[in-house]
């Protein structure tokens, strides 16, 4: 196995200063990885995270899904799972996306808590102490990016993509899609979540919210990527995202929140009737130009 250099140091003191002590977790924990071509990554996330999560709790499990990595990426975590029980692997002979490798994963996590982190060395797995503290009060334990380190372009899009998803869905999130979050087991299990792409973090907290779910946000760290690509920002993904987010607008008027809900609320109305006005514009728009076009002959 290719060693890889060790994670990035802390950007000064004060990160360790603000960090609290170590606060054991109530039951076990499922770590869900997912994994597209991240082979000089994956290898010093799983090793990080064998390290540290012992200090949590007595019972974890690493789940890594190698989403059609098309290099070593695979190779590399069947080797520590031959060699450490706690680390699992699924395989998609196909990339399935995003959100495809982080529903193959919670499908199998046993855990009474369920954590999903990216391989890529942009979050580091100590940084659960800072929402560990929560997780027995809240349903969901939800990181924010204090400094993200993004392309400038990924940050506009992502508070465009938030404030959008606070109109549709009623999910008021500082970072929405921050890939460092912590559920009760059993609420991720009871949801049937379909969206294949980084839309899975709203299909996730727009399900939750009908449940009305508990939810903590909590600061984390986020490093510069140092090894690997990145593909989140790209055009197709942006665009497949926004289709993504009207069907699931529309799904969600016949989403049915499972028993394990006390609580249930209906579909968020604010946002039935901002697509209400935007569409009645649009309409009024291609009216407008149709008019104008008549009007010529």
């Amino acid at each position: 196995m290719r060693a890889a250099s060790p994670l990035p140091s802390p950007p000064s003191s004060s990160v360790e200063r603000d960090t609290p002590p170590v606060v054991r977790l109530p039951g076990s924990l499922s770590l869900v990885l997912p994994a597209h071509n991240e082979e000089a990554n994956v290898g010093v996330v799983v090793e990080r995270a064998l390290t540290v999560l012992p200090q949590f709790t007595d019972r974890f499990e690493i789940i890594v899904v190698d989403d059609g990595s098309r290099d070593r990426t695979g190779p590399i975590v069947d080797a520590l799972a031959a060699v450490h029980p706690e680390v699992r692997v699924i395989h998609h002979a196909q990339n399935k996306g995003y959100g495809g490798a982080l529903t193959s994963g919670f499908r199998v996590a046993t855990g009474d808590h369920i954590m999903f982190m990216d391989s890529d060395r942009q979050f580091d797995i100590a940084d659960l102490a800072l929402l560990s503290p929560f997780a027995a009060a809240f349903d969901i334990v939800a990181g924010f990016r204090m400094e993200r380190n993004d392309p400038f372009h990924r940050r506009v899009f992502a508070e465009i993509f938030n404030v959008t998803v606070r109109v549709l869905f009623g999910v008021h999130l500082r970072d929405i899609d921050c890939a460092f979050k912590i559920f009760r087991g059993d609420l991720l299990r009871s949801m049937e979540l379909t969206a294949p792409g980084a839309l899975i973090n709203t299909e996730i907290q727009a399900m939750a919210r009908r449940q009305c779910a508990t939810i903590e946000q909590v600061g984390v760290h986020h490093y510069p990527r140092i090894a690997g690509a990145a593909t989140g920002g790209s055009s197709r993904v942006i665009l497949r995202a926004m289709r993504e987010t009207v069907v699931l607008w529309w799904r969600m008027h016949r989403y049915q929140p499972a028993n394990v809900a006390v609580h249930h609320r209906g579909p968020y109305v604010l946002g039935d009737a901002a697509v209400a006005v935007v569409s009645a514009a649009g309409v009024a728009a291609v009216l407008g130009v149709v008019r104008r076009l008549s009007g010529r002959r």
